[in-house]
């Protein structure tokens, strides 16, 4: 199931990247089997810009392409399949070119990219396919001159910011060593964005759809995305503050109605920012502890409230407990600590007692205290829960 999850993922993210240079078809059929080509690319604007922002896979795009990803290395089989969707195609173009009577050029045939994370000296050998240094990096396998196919090895590529875009469809440590490089782009970057968006469309396809099927590689892979949230966060308020300072400055707002738009506007940034860190705690949650006991939802809302660093000392503090029955009563202390720390930070040598009151508490009633805590001093905190249990 998880294979068709990254599959899809392949899809859109290839489709995103190449659409802004040519056309990009999705699931083309091919011959009267219909045979579906993941990718078929065909250029039309060759921006050199673009192109080179693309590095190895602007390299690729620079003629007409089918491109079949694999998230596991494929097969002999699998293979052999994918020459036959190019060979389908290339029936196709030539029966196109009889009917129309015009010359079909090498030029306009498409060529064949298999990408997968890696490839076997042995399965490289029984297809005959060279590495070709001079024009091309270590990692790409092709074969014959007359097929127009290539394998590609990722995890073979050498790990530069050319190859930073096709290292991201990778696997394991690489793919999350891309991630990690994709972060450290600057925040306005349009292809970090791009990517980033399909990235959180990914976590959140794993972890809604069947988190418990997940391989521990998916698992840190999860955790991988995870931390770009609070980025995109962090980024999104410094360009909210930027844009109501420009947009005031030009209209030459009033000094009061400039307070106004600016508390309105941090207002409408940090609630987005607690929905990403509410959102970004759950999926941690599920994919740490599986499913979510309720107790655990209770205290999602009040933390999302946490500062960036602190929110980040308790999603470490997290992922340091053991995965079993232990370590979900613990994660349950720690976010009840949280939460009543959050309110007062003078509960002092009562904080454990407070917190086994707190938990002792039936769910409805748990739920009905934590709406309340804002409102509560330091005083009725005490009071409420700093009783010893009989």
């Amino acid at each position: 199931m998880t294979r068709f999850i990254h599959d899809r993922f392949a899809k859109e993210y290839l489709e995103e990247l190449l659409s802004p240079i040519g056309t990009v078809n999705i699931g083309r059929d091919v011959t009267s089997e219909v045979r579906e080509i993941d990718v078929y690319f065909t250029p039309i604007t060759l921006n050199p810009e673009y192109l080179k922002a693309l590095g190895l896979l602007g390299k690729m795009a620079s003629t007409t392409a089918i491109i079949e990803p694999f998230r596991n290395p494929a097969n002999v089989s699998e293979i052999c399949s994918c020459l036959g969707k190019l060979l389908d195609v290339r029936g196709e173009l030539e029966r196109q070119s009889r009917r129309e009577n015009t010359r079909l050029d090498d030029s306009q045939l498409p060529k064949l990219w298999i990408l997968m994370p890696t490839a076997s000296k042995a399965l490289v050998d029984s297809f005959n396919a060279k590495p070709d240094t001079e024009n091309w990096m270590e990692g790409i396998y092709f074969l014959g001159e007359s097929l127009r196919s290539a394998i590609v090895a990722i995890h073979q590529l050498p790990e530069t910011p050319e190859t930073l875009w096709l290292r991201i469809l990778g696997k394991g440590k690489v793919q999350q060593r891309a991630i990690a490089q994709l972060s450290a782009l600057p925040t306005e970057a349009p292809l970090r964005m791009v990517a980033l968006e399909l990235l959180y469309r990914l976590q959140s396809n794993l972890v809604t759809d069947i988190p418990q099927e997940l391989e521990p590689e998916e698992r840190e892979l999860i955790m991988a995305i995870a931390p770009l949230f609070q980025q995109q966060i962090e980024a999104a308020q410094q360009k909210g503050r930027e844009q109501g300072l420009e947009q005031g400055l030009e209209r030459g707002l009033e000094r009061g109605l400039e307070r106004g738009l600016e508390r309105g506007l941090e207002q409408g940034l940090e609630r987005g920012r607690q929905e990403q860190q509410r959102l970004i705690l759950e999926n941690f949650l599920q994919v740490r502890f599986g499913e979510l006991n309720p107790k655990m939802t209770v205290f999602l809302a009040p933390i999302s409230k946490l500062s960036a660093t602190d929110f980040t000392m308790l999603l470490l503090a997290l992922s340091m407990l053991t995965v079993d029955v232990s370590g979900r009563e613990s994660a349950v202390k720690l976010l009840a600590e949280s939460v009543l720390k959050i309110s007062s930070n003078e509960l002092g040598d009562l904080l454990p007692i407070a917190i086994t009151n707190l938990l002792a508490l039936s769910v409805a009633e748990l739920a009905l205290f934590v709406e309340q805590l804002p409102q509560l001093s330091a005083d009725e905190l005490r009071e409420r829960l700093g009783k010893i249990p009989d």
